[in-house]
């Protein structure tokens, strides 16, 4: 029997200076907190001719575990807010989370 995942870890990669646009949208639609980590892009040319977007070398990742029913709610605030057509080229996704030890 599958077990249904009760959280799911939001992932968001903009570039550097925009996580707390990603953390503001976060907690607009309910996450209660987050992580950021400083990284680094290494697109292509053709990813950036592709996107139609310039792709800044400077990233922060932001990391939010939300309860899995506010998952929806809370990428779509933070793409609204930091997605692919604001400044902060953002991109937005989730992974379910088997398990969490509190």
């Amino acid at each position: 029997m599958a077990q249904e995942n009760k959280h799911e870890l939001i992932v968001c990669i903009v570039n550097s200076g925009y996580s707390e646009n990603v953390m503001a949208a976060a907690r607009s639609a309910g996450a209660r907190g987050g992580s950021i980590l400083r990284g680094r892009g290494s697109a292509n040319p053709e990813a950036e001719e592709f996107f139609n977007i310039a792709i800044q070398p400077d990233k922060e990742v932001v990391l939010v575990l939300v309860p899995a029913d506010i998952k929806d709610e809370v990428m779509k605030a933070i793409y609204k807010n930091a997605g692919l057509s604001t400044e902060g080229v953002g991109i937005v996704f989730s992974l379910p989370v088997s398990r969490t030890v509190l």
